[in-house]
């Protein structure tokens, strides 16, 4: 299927999504004091795996406007990226690549990274309709400015979930629950092409 898939309204809705997630991010890491600047880490080699058709149609609107030569580079570095984690998945190691998605040190999709890549840094909590909270303390550099502070700054992933959910509902309507559970990394989703929905 063609990057075409989401409609232009339909992906000024992620598009605006993605903008919120990035603001509260924004407000926590300047609460922190935190910058990615000078860090001698880069989260793009961070293993994840995504779970939203949504996520991955959009990530295709940003695919789909590249040139023909930039889109077969991608699809390379992908190829390359998924034959490295399964070496290293095979030897039972976490794989530790870099992402297809990173050109020189940034991400060439950057308006259209997902949502952990977006969310991944700063602390942030997950509360569950049950009340339970699960505390996610950012990453190694952020963890070393918050030290043993007793109040730490966070953002509460949940109610961005639950929009993220209900687009995914949206987007795939009666086909909702017929679909096969997304379980990929950006290389898999570059790889396979746009969704088929």
């Amino acid at each position: 299927m063609e990057a075409s898939i989401l409609q232009p309204q339909f992906a000024a809705k992620i598009a605006d999504l993605y903008n919120r997630m990035e603001k509260a991010y924004d407000i926590v890491a300047r609460q922190l004091d935190f910058t990615c600047q000078g860090c001698p880490d880069n989260c793009c080699d961070s293993y994840f795996l995504h779970h939203t058709y949504v996520e991955w149609a959009y990530l295709w609107v940003g695919i789909g406007a590249l040139s023909a030569e930039r889109r077969k580079a991608l699809e390379n570095r992908a190829a390359d990226y998924a034959a490295a984690c399964e070496a290293a998945l095979a030897r039972d190691e976490r794989p530790q690549v870099m992402c297809p998605l990173n050109e020189e040190g940034r991400c060439c999709l950057y308006e259209h990274r997902l949502m952990i890549c977006r969310m991944h840094g700063v602390p942030s909590s997950l509360t569950f309709p049950n009340g339970q909270a699960k505390k996610f303390p950012g990453c190694f550099r952020c963890q070393e400015i918050v030290g043993s502070r007793q109040a730490t700054p966070a953002v509460e992933r949940a109610p961005l979930f639950r929009e993220l959910v209900a687009l995914e509902q949206e987007l795939l309507g009666e086909q909702q629950g017929h679909m096969p559970k997304v379980k990929k990394t950006i290389a898999d989703m570059i790889l396979m092409g746009a969704p088929r929905l």
